[in-house]
């Protein structure tokens, strides 16, 4: 089993930053790819952004790209999820998931299953 706990939400005023941690148990954390998701009240959860198990390749959501930066820390079992130039859109429960790899291509981030998530935790941007 593996057990991942999110830290370092908040509120924050439209246009700044927040660094989100996700830290998680296991010896064999790095086998696991990892991802960040988020949801709004009322709205479905939505995908943005992956990490390969080596931290070699990332990808974003269309949403948050050039604003979001993925990335992990093998040795502290920790992944990350930097949040600049932050919108009120933006405003969600962020969630951290680790998953397996089903297939492999161009297309890694769209072939996968998540395993294990989080408890979420609260990013509010204010306008």
């Amino acid at each position: 089993q593996v057990q991942l706990v999110e830290s370092g939400g908040g509120l924050v005023q439209a246009g700044g930053s927040l660094r989100l941690s996700c830290a998680a148990s296991g010896r064999t954390w790095s086998i696991y790819t990892m991802g960040w998701f988020r949801q709004a009240p009322g709205k479905e959860r939505e995908f943005v952004a992956a990490i390969t198990r080596s931290g070699g390749s990332t990808y974003s959501a269309d949403s948050v790209k050039g604003r979001f930066t993925i990335s992990r820390d093998n040795a502290k079992n920790t992944a990350y999820l930097q949040m600049n130039s932050l919108k009120p859109e933006d405003t969600a429960v962020y969630y951290c998931a680790a998953g397996t790899q089903l297939a492999y291509g161009s297309r890694w981030y769209e072939n996968l299953k998540y395993d294990y998530w989080g408890q979420g935790t609260q990013v509010t941007v204010s306008s």
